[in-house]
């Protein structure tokens, strides 16, 4: 009897020191996996900004020499297509170096559409118009940015937002092209910036919690958001001045 009792009291005994490493291991591997997930947020957020950056000057670059040259803006059409169809190459190829090369085309291009926007501005001698639009713009951007990286609340929430206000953005645009309504610009104006505000708070919290690891995807994300402000607080800027 004594022999079953030791026998059983040994298998006992090797069965908790066989567990115990094991529960340890997990809590290491858990620790591990937090820090990896950690180390991955951190690179895409460094990328995303640091692309984001060399985009804008490139951007502003092109957007100087097509003031400077006084180049036409290419209009309506040319400028959807160009957008669209930079766009889907770069959704195409956001894993490979031509994704890269596609989005310096993309911000090239779009810096180029706001040649012609500043020059007028510039020609009319309202750039003071031009420098607040691009003051509040960093403002916005800057803050809404801290808040998110600063506080980590997941704002996943606002994607339904932000697919309800695409929709009525482009409807609105599309009542405009066909309708002379007073404050309907104005009114498009106001909620592109509500829309880009939510785009930049929704894709930095994407990048924080593991949402969004394609730093490339995520750049043209917040360049695209950046634009659509600028141009939106400048013509807000531009009504409620009295400048024509």
């Amino acid at each position: 009897m004594s022999n079953e009792k030791l026998s059983k009291s040994d298998i006992n005994s090797m069965l908790n020191r066989r567990n115990q490493p094991g529960i340890v291991d997990t809590a290491a591997l858990s620790r591990q996996s937090v820090g990896v997930e950690s180390l991955e947020t951190s690179k895409v957020l460094k990328n995303t900004y640091m692309l984001l950056g060399l985009t804008l000057a490139f951007s502003a670059f092109v957007a100087y020499m097509s003031m400077s040259l006084n180049m036409p803006h290419p209009g309506m059409i040319i400028t959807l297509v160009g957008f669209y169809g930079l766009l889907f190459a770069i959704h195409k190829t956001q894993n490979s170096t031509m994704g890269l090369v596609f989005t310096f085309a993309l911000t090239g291009f779009m810096g180029y559409t706001l040649g012609p926007i500043i020059g007028m501005f510039a020609g009319a001698g309202a750039m003071h118009l031009v420098t607040n639009a691009l003051g509040l713009t960093a403002f916005v951007f800057f803050g809404l940015s801290a808040y998110a990286l600063i506080t980590r609340k997941d704002f996943s929430f606002l994607a339904g937002f932000i697919t309800i206000g695409c929709f009525v953005l482009i409807g609105a645009m599309v009542v405009g092209l066909f309708a002379d309504i007073q404050g309907l610009q104005l009114a498009i104006s106001a909620g592109f910036v509500l829309f880009s505000s939510a785009i930049i708070l929704y894709q930095t919290s994407a990048i924080i919690h593991g949402g969004e690891r394609n730093y490339v995807m995520a750049t043209v994300t917040l360049f695209v958001s950046l634009y659509n402000l600028f141009l939106s607080l400048l013509q807000l800027l531009m009504a409620f001045s009295g400048d024509d």
